[in-house]
């Protein structure tokens, strides 16, 4: 069913557009008059960040940009290079500027991937011209690049493809007669096409894939081929991705993840956690989520618990993948092994939403500071009992709520692991206080 000519090329490879005009989507980027788009066509290129989610375009624009200003194009994996490979393209990139002329760009795939150390590497020939970084990433910039890089990279921000440009990709492919399936009879109904663009979940790769693999599938009908609704379903079922990120199927393993490790089973919270990371999410992603089960399910009942995690994030970040998913792992089992307590979560939610349907009550003033004349003679700080100066280093009796909002008590230590001495130290700061208004 596929065409004879680059029969051995993906259909999401043959299809790859040529020009800006032929991306589908991102026109918050490349539409008329916008920044990016103008630059390119100017041929004034910058070091830039290109953060989005898989299939929305990020290798296919580098490599336009490279075509527009005539650039040698390199590429690297994080997941696969390191410093020595980022010095043999810093070479290759001296030696053509200084041959021919002739701008490098360096396109880095995953480069969220890249360690501090790595990232660090590209600094000096950002900076001296010698190379145009574009990086891609599916990750939050923010908190996966140092700050030294981004500063001398802009960011930009591709978007999933909606249900309505997925449907434009396919809709490329079945007319395209030289590189998609132009000349194949294919009857693909409006409406199947639709779950497929639905089943893509914004990632144009996804959907080109999906659409050859139903084309091989096609029932024969006299002098046309059929995608019937049973043949997507099947398809769809048996090859969507492990590990979707955004989708369904990623969530899932999560939810799955993070209630094993609430449900205190190790083992069951090690083996999704294998599956997380055979199916290919960004372990830092995982140990990130590892620092909320922290807070959210253990909390005080093991303090240690947020700080083996926090631990767990700085190990990954020095060593990276494979050794660094280990202290993930160790962090793991800690968690789900350690007492479990929900009382600060529940705590800060209750609060929270006093904070929020209260409104903004008056700070009583002997809660206020002082720091002006006038503000010491309108009450500020006035009658406030320094703690230290109390029994116990404890104002017994004293208020620090507004005085329209009622004492509130929105911690209830639970009686495991540290949480039983915290609940012991505040009856006991309860009794005091009762004593204190008698």
């Amino acid at each position: 069913m596929k065409p004879e000519t680059d029969k051995f090329q993906p259909l999401a490879a043959r299809l790859r557009p040529t020009s800006l005009d032929e991306i589908v989507g991102q026109t918050h980027l490349l539409g008329a008059g916008k920044p990016l788009r103008k630059a390119i066509e100017q041929g004034v290129l910058h070091s830039m960040i290109l953060w989005g989610p898989p299939g929305t375009g990020k290798t296919t624009l580098a490599r336009l940009m490279a075509d527009r200003v005539n650039a040698r194009f390199e590429k690297l994996s994080a997941i696969f290079s390191g410093v020595k490979d980022i010095r043999a393209v810093v070479d290759d990139a001296k030696k053509a500027r200084e041959t021919t002329s002739q701008q490098t760009i360096l396109f880095v795939d995953e480069v969220h991937r890249f360690n501090k150390a790595q990232q660090d590497a590209f600094l000096p020939f950002v900076e001296d011209g010698t190379l145009i970084l574009i990086g891609a990433t599916t990750e939050n910039p923010s908190f996966e690049l140092n700050n030294a890089l981004l500063s001398r990279a802009r960011v930009y921000v591709l978007k999933r493809l909606s249900e309505e440009e997925l449907l434009q990709v396919i809709e490329r492919a079945l007319q395209d007669r030289e590189k998609g399936l132009g000349n194949v009879a294919l009857e693909f109904p409006l409406e199947l096409r639709k779950i497929v663009a639905q089943a893509s979940d914004g990632d144009a790769r996804q959907c080109l894939n999906l659409l050859e693999i139903l084309s091989d599938f096609a029932e024969a009908d006299k002098d046309k081929f059929v995608v019937t609704k049973k043949i997507v379903a099947e398809v769809i079922q048996e090859n969507i991705r492990r590990f979707d990120k955004g989708g369904e199927a990623f969530y899932d393993q999560i939810s799955a993840l993070h209630k094993a490790v609430r449900g205190s089973s190790p083992d069951a919270a090690l083996y999704w956690l294998a599956r997380m990371l055979d199916g290919g999410c960004d372990p830092l992603y995982i140990a990130r989520r590892a620092l909320r089960m922290a807070s959210e399910d253990i909390g005080n009942a093991d303090p240690r618990a947020l700080q083996l995690s926090v631990n767990a994030c700085e190990v990954y970040e020095r060593l990276g993948s494979p050794e660094g998913e280990l202290a993930i792992a160790q962090a793991i089992v800690y968690l789900a092994v350690a007492p479990k307590s929900n009382a600060v979560y529940v705590a800060f939610n209750a609060a929270m939403s006093d904070a929020k349907e209260q409104g903004s009550l008056e700070i009583p003033l002997h809660l206020r500071n002082a720091p002006t004349r006038l503000m010491k003679e309108l009450g500020y700080g006035k009658k406030y009992r320094y703690a230290h100066d109390e029994p116990n280093a404890y104002a017994a009796g004293e208020n620090y709520f507004p005085e329209e909002l009622e004492k509130r008590q929105y911690y209830c230590p639970v009686d495991r692991g540290l949480e039983v001495k915290i609940a012991e130290k505040l009856e006991q700061l309860k009794k005091w206080d009762k004593e204190k208004m008698q």
